[in-house]
Protein backbone atom coordinates (compact mmCIF):
# COMPACT_ATOMS: atom_id res chain seq x y z
CA UNK A 1 0.00 0.00 0.00
CA UNK A 2 2.62 2.68 0.89
CA UNK A 3 4.37 1.55 -2.64
CA UNK A 4 1.48 1.94 -4.20
CA UNK A 5 0.68 5.38 -2.38
CA UNK A 6 4.52 6.92 -3.44
CA UNK A 7 3.81 6.01 -7.21
CA UNK A 8 0.35 7.49 -7.29
CA UNK A 9 1.59 10.58 -5.68
CA UNK A 10 4.64 11.08 -7.82
CA UNK A 11 2.54 10.61 -11.16
CA UNK A 12 0.33 13.52 -9.72
CA UNK A 13 2.97 15.30 -9.25
CA UNK A 14 4.21 14.90 -12.80
CA UNK A 15 0.76 15.72 -14.00
CA UNK A 16 0.36 19.15 -11.87
CA UNK A 17 3.79 19.97 -13.11
CA UNK A 18 3.10 19.18 -16.57
CA UNK A 19 -0.42 21.19 -16.16
CA UNK A 20 0.99 24.30 -14.89
CA UNK A 21 3.65 24.11 -17.80
CA UNK A 22 1.13 24.04 -20.57
CA UNK A 23 -0.73 26.27 -19.08
CA UNK A 24 2.27 28.84 -18.94
CA UNK A 25 3.03 28.32 -22.59
CA UNK A 26 -0.80 28.89 -23.35
CA UNK A 27 -1.20 32.39 -22.05
CA UNK A 28 2.81 33.37 -22.26
CA UNK A 29 3.10 36.35 -24.41
CA UNK A 30 3.96 35.02 -28.11
CA UNK A 31 8.10 35.44 -29.14
CA UNK A 32 9.46 38.34 -30.97
CA UNK A 33 9.79 38.47 -34.32
CA UNK A 34 12.88 37.98 -36.38
CA UNK A 35 14.44 41.58 -36.41
CA UNK A 36 12.98 44.22 -39.01
CA UNK A 37 12.86 47.21 -39.28
CA UNK A 38 8.86 47.25 -38.91
CA UNK A 39 9.12 45.70 -35.47
CA UNK A 40 12.12 46.85 -33.86
CA UNK A 41 10.80 49.98 -32.11
CA UNK A 42 8.58 47.82 -29.60
CA UNK A 43 8.17 44.45 -30.91
CA UNK A 44 7.00 42.14 -27.96
CA UNK A 45 5.02 45.48 -27.16
CA UNK A 46 1.51 45.59 -28.74
CA UNK A 47 0.12 48.50 -26.57
CA UNK A 48 2.73 50.79 -27.56
CA UNK A 49 1.73 52.44 -31.02
CA UNK A 50 4.95 53.75 -32.81
CA UNK A 51 5.37 55.53 -36.23
CA UNK A 52 8.74 55.63 -38.43
CA UNK A 53 8.04 58.20 -40.58
CA UNK A 54 10.89 57.12 -43.69
CA UNK A 55 12.09 59.19 -46.69
CA UNK A 56 13.34 58.10 -49.71
CA UNK A 57 15.55 59.85 -51.94
CA UNK A 58 16.96 62.56 -50.90
CA UNK A 59 19.09 65.26 -50.28
CA UNK A 60 17.39 67.36 -52.66
CA UNK A 61 17.28 71.34 -52.87
CA UNK A 62 13.81 71.57 -53.39
CA UNK A 63 12.49 69.13 -51.08
CA UNK A 64 14.84 68.15 -48.09
CA UNK A 65 15.20 71.38 -46.15
CA UNK A 66 11.23 71.67 -46.40
CA UNK A 67 10.78 68.67 -44.77
CA UNK A 68 13.59 69.27 -42.22
CA UNK A 69 11.51 72.27 -41.44
CA UNK A 70 8.34 71.14 -40.90
CA UNK A 71 10.19 68.16 -38.48
CA UNK A 72 12.13 70.22 -36.49
CA UNK A 73 8.87 72.46 -35.53
CA UNK A 74 7.13 69.46 -34.38
CA UNK A 75 10.05 67.94 -32.77
CA UNK A 76 10.07 64.58 -34.85
CA UNK A 77 12.72 62.12 -35.60
CA UNK A 78 12.55 60.72 -39.35
CA UNK A 79 14.74 58.27 -41.09
CA UNK A 80 15.84 59.15 -44.38
CA UNK A 81 17.48 56.74 -47.17
CA UNK A 82 19.43 59.00 -49.27
CA UNK A 83 20.88 58.70 -52.70
CA UNK A 84 25.02 59.30 -52.70
CA UNK A 85 25.41 61.09 -56.47
CA UNK A 86 23.10 63.30 -54.88
CA UNK A 87 24.87 64.24 -51.82
CA UNK A 88 27.82 65.97 -53.31
CA UNK A 89 26.02 69.98 -53.78
CA UNK A 90 24.39 69.05 -50.54
CA UNK A 91 26.43 68.31 -48.19
CA UNK A 92 24.97 71.10 -45.88
CA UNK A 93 21.77 69.39 -46.20
CA UNK A 94 22.93 66.22 -45.37
CA UNK A 95 24.74 67.43 -42.55
CA UNK A 96 21.56 69.22 -41.65
CA UNK A 97 19.83 66.48 -41.66
CA UNK A 98 22.42 64.54 -39.30
CA UNK A 99 22.63 67.21 -36.91
CA UNK A 100 18.60 67.75 -36.27
CA UNK A 101 19.06 63.85 -34.59
CA UNK A 102 17.31 61.93 -37.91
CA UNK A 103 19.00 58.71 -39.17
CA UNK A 104 20.53 57.98 -42.29
CA UNK A 105 20.41 55.17 -44.27
CA UNK A 106 21.47 54.01 -47.23
CA UNK A 107 19.17 54.21 -50.43
CA UNK A 108 21.42 53.76 -53.68
CA UNK A 109 23.99 55.75 -55.35
CA UNK A 110 22.93 55.74 -58.74
CA UNK A 111 19.02 54.39 -58.22
CA UNK A 112 19.37 53.15 -62.49
CA UNK A 113 17.60 49.59 -61.14
CA UNK A 114 19.40 47.97 -64.13
CA UNK A 115 22.85 48.60 -63.26
CA UNK A 116 21.87 48.06 -60.07
CA UNK A 117 20.03 44.77 -60.09
CA UNK A 118 22.77 43.41 -62.42
CA UNK A 119 24.38 40.86 -60.38
CA UNK A 120 25.13 40.81 -56.91
CA UNK A 121 28.49 42.46 -57.00
CA UNK A 122 27.06 45.39 -58.80
CA UNK A 123 24.19 45.74 -56.06
CA UNK A 124 27.15 45.58 -53.19
CA UNK A 125 29.37 47.83 -55.26
CA UNK A 126 26.35 50.20 -55.38
CA UNK A 127 25.91 50.13 -51.83
CA UNK A 128 29.34 50.45 -50.53
CA UNK A 129 29.23 53.54 -52.84
CA UNK A 130 26.67 55.26 -51.17
CA UNK A 131 27.91 54.30 -47.73
CA UNK A 132 31.33 55.95 -48.92
CA UNK A 133 29.65 59.29 -50.10
CA UNK A 134 27.91 59.68 -46.98
CA UNK A 135 30.99 59.10 -44.77
CA UNK A 136 32.54 61.66 -46.82
CA UNK A 137 30.48 64.07 -45.29
CA UNK A 138 29.64 62.25 -41.99
CA UNK A 139 32.44 59.99 -40.50
CA UNK A 140 31.22 59.49 -37.44
CA UNK A 141 27.91 58.21 -39.31
CA UNK A 142 27.77 54.85 -38.71
CA UNK A 143 24.49 52.68 -39.72
CA UNK A 144 23.61 49.37 -41.04
CA UNK A 145 20.00 50.82 -42.23
CA UNK A 146 19.36 49.45 -45.96
CA UNK A 147 16.51 50.11 -48.58
CA UNK A 148 16.45 48.61 -51.90
CA UNK A 149 15.31 51.00 -54.68
CA UNK A 150 11.76 49.87 -55.36
CA UNK A 151 11.40 47.80 -52.90
CA UNK A 152 12.60 44.26 -52.41
CA UNK A 153 9.40 42.77 -53.88
CA UNK A 154 10.23 40.97 -56.95
CA UNK A 155 13.86 40.77 -56.01
CA UNK A 156 15.90 37.63 -56.27
CA UNK A 157 16.44 35.18 -53.07
CA UNK A 158 19.93 35.71 -54.12
CA UNK A 159 20.28 39.67 -54.04
CA UNK A 160 18.62 39.85 -50.66
CA UNK A 161 20.89 37.36 -49.04
CA UNK A 162 23.70 38.79 -50.66
CA UNK A 163 22.87 42.35 -48.59
CA UNK A 164 22.12 40.92 -45.65
CA UNK A 165 25.15 38.43 -45.50
CA UNK A 166 27.39 41.89 -46.04
CA UNK A 167 25.82 43.05 -42.59
CA UNK A 168 22.97 45.05 -43.65
CA UNK A 169 19.39 45.53 -42.18
CA UNK A 170 16.95 45.67 -44.66
CA UNK A 171 14.06 48.20 -44.01
CA UNK A 172 11.15 47.76 -45.87
CA UNK A 173 8.02 49.99 -45.32
CA UNK A 174 4.12 48.50 -44.13
CA UNK A 175 2.20 51.85 -45.16
CA UNK A 176 2.63 54.44 -47.67
CA UNK A 177 1.57 57.68 -48.71
CA UNK A 178 2.08 56.85 -52.99
CA UNK A 179 3.67 59.90 -53.41
CA UNK A 180 5.77 58.22 -56.27
CA UNK A 181 3.45 55.92 -57.84
CA UNK A 182 0.93 59.10 -58.11
CA UNK A 183 2.40 62.29 -58.93
CA UNK A 184 -0.45 64.33 -59.16
CA UNK A 185 -2.12 63.39 -56.21
CA UNK A 186 -3.00 65.99 -53.91
CA UNK A 187 -1.99 66.69 -50.95
CA UNK A 188 -5.10 65.59 -49.32
CA UNK A 189 -5.12 62.27 -51.93
CA UNK A 190 -1.37 61.33 -49.81
CA UNK A 191 -2.90 62.35 -46.81
CA UNK A 192 -6.08 59.44 -46.96
CA UNK A 193 -3.32 57.02 -48.37
CA UNK A 194 -1.33 57.28 -45.34
CA UNK A 195 -4.13 57.02 -43.04
CA UNK A 196 -5.69 54.23 -45.26
CA UNK A 197 -2.80 52.36 -45.96
CA UNK A 198 -1.74 52.46 -41.90
CA UNK A 199 -5.06 51.00 -41.18
CA UNK A 200 -4.91 49.87 -37.65
CA UNK A 201 -1.64 48.75 -37.54
CA UNK A 202 0.00 49.74 -34.22
CA UNK A 203 3.52 49.65 -35.60
CA UNK A 204 3.92 51.63 -38.86
CA UNK A 205 6.41 52.82 -41.11
CA UNK A 206 5.43 55.24 -43.94
CA UNK A 207 6.73 55.48 -47.14
CA UNK A 208 7.20 59.08 -48.01
CA UNK A 209 10.02 60.45 -50.60
CA UNK A 210 11.88 64.02 -50.25
CA UNK A 211 13.40 63.64 -54.15
CA UNK A 212 13.00 66.71 -56.81
CA UNK A 213 8.66 67.62 -57.14
CA UNK A 214 7.27 66.29 -54.29
CA UNK A 215 5.88 69.36 -53.35
CA UNK A 216 2.18 67.77 -52.45
CA UNK A 217 3.89 65.93 -49.89
CA UNK A 218 5.52 68.76 -47.77
CA UNK A 219 1.77 69.86 -48.14
CA UNK A 220 0.35 66.76 -46.88
CA UNK A 221 3.48 66.41 -44.36
CA UNK A 222 2.02 68.20 -41.22
CA UNK A 223 -1.87 67.01 -41.55
CA UNK A 224 -0.07 63.72 -41.28
CA UNK A 225 1.69 64.44 -38.18
CA UNK A 226 -1.50 65.27 -36.98
CA UNK A 227 -3.58 62.68 -37.87
CA UNK A 228 -0.67 60.22 -36.20
CA UNK A 229 -0.80 62.22 -33.57
CA UNK A 230 -4.16 62.40 -32.41
CA UNK A 231 -4.45 58.09 -32.32
CA UNK A 232 -1.87 58.27 -29.91
CA UNK A 233 1.75 57.20 -31.97
CA UNK A 234 4.93 57.80 -30.61
CA UNK A 235 7.15 59.40 -33.89
CA UNK A 236 10.46 57.47 -33.79
CA UNK A 237 13.00 56.72 -36.26
CA UNK A 238 14.62 53.98 -37.09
Amino acid sequence: MKSSFFGQTDCMIKFINALVLATALLFSPPLPAASSCINEPHPSDTEIKTICLTFDDGPTDSTTPKILDILRKENIPATFFVIGRQIGSRKEILQRTFDDGHAIGIHTYSHEYKQIYASTSALLGDIRRCQKSIREVLPEWNSDLYRFPGGEAGLSDTLISAVKNAGFRICSWNASIEDAVSPNASAEDLYNNAVRSAGEKNHVVLLLHDGVGYRETIRALPKIIEYFRSKGYTFQSL
